[in-house]
């Protein structure tokens, strides 16, 4: 519906409302002349009966919850109690345009409570609309700023989220074993050596295509890196190069050739790898260097 009809259909409403209150105006002035009223204050009576109605009409649009019923409830008591006044005003001739007093019905408990009615709307005019004037003055819309702008903040950290957990690429490093520097010979460190793993591209979450959780993968313990700390090493004398090989020399008397190898030798005299090899190409030498010796060939 566009503007223009819109104001047509509110002014067709304001039309309809003030004939409607014209015709229970007539009504409700020659009741309140019946029970006492002077001319000006029967004048000024349909306004407070009509003009509640109006009033609670307005606050059932505004108030929400427990106040918009009890302004429900002011209309639809008001609203009632004109209905029951302009039906007696229909039901009695003698009320249409007179100014003398008389009993609004026949029988006296009945004409108690109208009259008791027809005094009562004015006293509780003030009292319930005062009460939904402050109703309506001292009420807050509900605000949805907080809610949009804490769902908003938890769609954004999941998507950071999930956004980090598919760029972490996990590094597989192998490490040298520790060369101990109680044994530590002229030799060359080697170079760490890193396995390449494939980079997984992040896939970016669009609308169309829902996001799904992405397992967390998970990598092996950690080992050590680096030279262990002069605390934490066993306790061992230090040897020195010529102690080594005296000690594998003795230990490897009775080997065969065959038998000298870095690995067996670095166990036998529990050394480094770096060492084993030192020593085994030593005592290889000198078995080479025995066997070319004269008392060898004579034997």
């Amino acid at each position: 519906m566009n503007r223009f009809a819109k104001t047509l259909l509110v002014a067709a409403l304001v039309c309809v409302v003030g004939m409607a209150f014209r015709v229970s105006w007539n009504a409700l002035r020659d009741v309140a002349r019946t029970v006492g009223a002077d001319d000006t204050a029967a004048l000024l009576y349909p306004f407070v009966v009509d003009g509640l109605m109006a009033l609670a009409l307005v606050a059932t649009l505004v108030l929400t919850g427990k106040d918009k019923t009890f302004a429900l409830r002011v209309l639809a008591g008001y609203t009632v109690a004109s209905l029951v006044l302009n039906y007696v005003h229909g039901l009695v001739p003698e009320l249409h345009g007179g100014g003398e007093r008389m009993q609004l019905a026949d029988w006296d408990p009945a004409n108690w409570v109208l009259v008791l009615l027809a005094t009562s709307l004015p006293v509780g005019s003030i009292f319930f609309g005062s009460d939904l004037v402050a109703k309506v003055l001292h009420h807050r819309a509900p605000s949805i700023t907080g809610k949009d702008e804490s769902d908003q903040l938890t769609t954004n950290r999941l998507g950071s989220d999930l956004h980090e957990s598919t760029t972490e690429t996990p590094s597989v490093v192998v490490e040298h074993p520790v060369v101990e520097s109680a044994d530590l010979l002229p030799v060359i460190e080697p170079v760490r050596a890193v396995e390449s793993v494939p980079v997984v591209e992040p896939v970016e979450a669009t609308e169309s295509v829902p996001v799904k959780a992405v397992a967390a993968v998970e990598s092996g313990p950690r080992r050590a890196t680096g030279r262990v700390p002069q605390s934490a090493r066993t306790a061992r004398p230090t040897r020195t190069p010529d102690e080594l090989l005296a000690e594998a020399r003795s230990v490897t008397a009775e080997w065969a050739d065959d038998e000298l190898t870095a690995e067996a030798i670095r166990k036998a005299v529990r050394t480094s790898s770096a060492n084993g090899r030192t020593l085994r190409d030593a005592l290889k030498m000198e078995r080479a260097t025995q066997d070319d010796t004269p008392e060898a060939e004579a034997a």
